[in-house]
């Protein structure tokens, strides 16, 4: 290990985020400890917690702290407390967005995973989803309609008009493309490529570059459904899906979708990364997709997989600890399949029992000893 010490710039945010971060820390620690290196954690505020302490949803000194660090572990922002704030002054506008421009975060990965244990908590029939399921969504995270200029509102002819421009280019296709082909080839080797290429002109240019970029891909099979229709097959098929690549907002939409569908939001982690550094590594920033569940933050009832699962991201993708990253995933699963469900994937089922927040991480990381003794 050529650096056995890392920087990790820890920003828990709002809501169940402190809650589901604790029990990460505590994962984390336990691999670092029993593989002999050290993450050095600098806790800064972000979100609304920030605007509360500072006035800004992304002070200075949290920007700089994740300059300094070797990847960002990140909880989520916002919450009904600052929807009444300027829409530019809100958590979400105000410091996940910026974050992502600020550090090149072009590429979402949003793995969506429903253990063979854990199918009796999808809300799809059980025909479809025997055996459990798979699949990988590859979001471009830096372009489309998020960040596309002109964008506001204004008055024409006496009433308000909200304008928000979709743009992409041929350049931010293809390197996207490139991360969900090379992502195939580790996996399944199939990508399904989301699009509108029926109705918008960014759907046809974004088929059309997908399709140079497959290629040189030749192993890789690469289908299209346009957005709509993936919807539905996601539901109706989700075990015959490998890689999903999609833009900015379809990927938003489908990948929430696809966390429904395996049981719960809060099994659901991700990795926004920028591009390959040395050695193979991405600086990265690493959440759960469920956001900020402010109807139970402070009961300690949160489910923490996908923060601690964003957290075994954060060792690969980052750190290039990819033994260490799948001890926390096989721990995971085994905590599954021994029966332990948070509330939102506790269903009654025989052989599951309901434990808390903390609970969970204590089971998890049980089983982490198990796999490491």
């Amino acid at each position: 290990m050529a650096d056995s010490s890392y920087r990790i710039a820890v920003l828990a945010g709002d809501g169940i985020g402190p809650e589901v971060m604790a029990q990460a820390r505590r994962v984390l620690d336990a691999v670092a400890s029993a593989n002999s290196f050290s993450l050095n954690y600098d806790e800064q505020p972000v979100g609304g917690a920030a605007i509360d302490a500072v006035g800004s949803a992304l002070p200075k000194e949290t920007l700089a702290s994740c300059e300094k660090s070797d990847a960002i572990l990140f909880g989520s922002v916002g919450g009904p407390k600052w929807e009444s704030l300027p829409p530019a002054e809100q958590p979400e506008r105000g410091a996940l967005l910026p974050l992502r421009k600020h550090f090149g975060l072009f590429a979402n990965l949003r793995p969506s995973i429903c253990y063979p244990s854990l199918t009796h908590a999808s809300p799809v029939k059980d025909e479809l989803i025997e055996g459990g399921f798979d699949v990988l969504c590859v979001r471009e995270l830096t372009g489309g309609l998020y960040f596309g200029s002109p964008k506001g509102t204004r008055e024409e002819n006496g009433e308000k008009v909200a304008i928000d421009t979709m743009v992409y280019r041929e350049s931010e296709i293809e390197r996207i493309a490139h991360v969900a082909f090379t992502a195939a080839k580790q996996r399944g080797n199939r990508v399904t490529s989301i699009d509108k290429a029926n109705v918008l002109e960014n759907g046809i240019l974004w088929r059309s570059v997908v399709e140079r970029v497959a290629q040189s891909y030749p192993e890789v099979t690469l289908d299209h459904l346009y957005v709509d229709n993936a919807a539905m097959q996601l539901i109706r098929r989700p075990r015959e899906f490998d890689v999903v690549l999609a833009e900015n907002l379809f990927g938003d939409i489908l990948s929430d979708e696809m966390a429904m569908i395996a049981g719960s939001l809060g099994m659901l982690s991700s990795a926004s990364l920028g591009a390959s550094k040395e050695g193979g590594l991405y600086f990265g920033m690493y959440e759960p997709s469920g956001g900020t569940a402010p109807d139970i933050a402070g009961q300690g009832i949160a489910n923490p997989i996908a923060q601690i699962l964003s957290g075994a991201m954060l060792l690969r993708y980052s750190l290039g600890l990819a033994a260490e990253a799948t001890a926390i995933e096989k721990a995971v699963q085994a905590t599954i399949d021994e029966g332990a469900r948070t509330g939102d994937i506790y269903t009654g089922a025989e052989g599951t029992h309901q434990v808390n927040t903390e609970a969970m991480g204590d089971a998890i990381l049980r089983q982490l000893a198990n796999t490491q003794s």
